[in-house]
């Protein structure tokens, strides 16, 4: 059974940038699809990014162009980039793959 662990939430300031990772084991991690949710104050976990096994990728309309998701298979991690962090960035995030949720990072994007 794959489990995914996140990390990398922090307190930034708007305009900021962060990267937040999460790192699977437990199967072959170079064909998982990885995917980022979030979940903001008072909202329901939403679809954030994912990336293939093959590299392929999809965003959410409301993170495109800010949001960057990549993937280092030796680490057996994918990142999400974050630039230009605004206040309703705000969440925490979460990692998934084959059904199997992490624990979440939390990000807070405040002055």
């Amino acid at each position: 059974q794959v489990q995914v662990v996140e990390s990398g939430g922090a307190l930034v300031q708007p305009g900021g940038s962060l990267r937040l990772s999460c790192t699977a084991s437990g199967s072959i991690f170079s064909v998982l699809r990885m995917d980022w949710y979030r979940q903001r104050p008072g909202s329901q976990r939403e679809f954030v990014a994912l990336i293939t096994g093959a590299n392929f990728t999809m965003y959410a309309d409301s993170v495109k162009g800010r949001f960057t998701i990549s993937r280092d298979n030796a680490k057996r991690t994918v990142y999400l980039s974050i630039n230009s962090l605004k206040p309703e960035d705000t969440a925490v995030y979460y990692c998934k793959t084959q059904d199997q949720w992490g624990q979440g990072t939390q990000v807070t994007v405040s002055s």
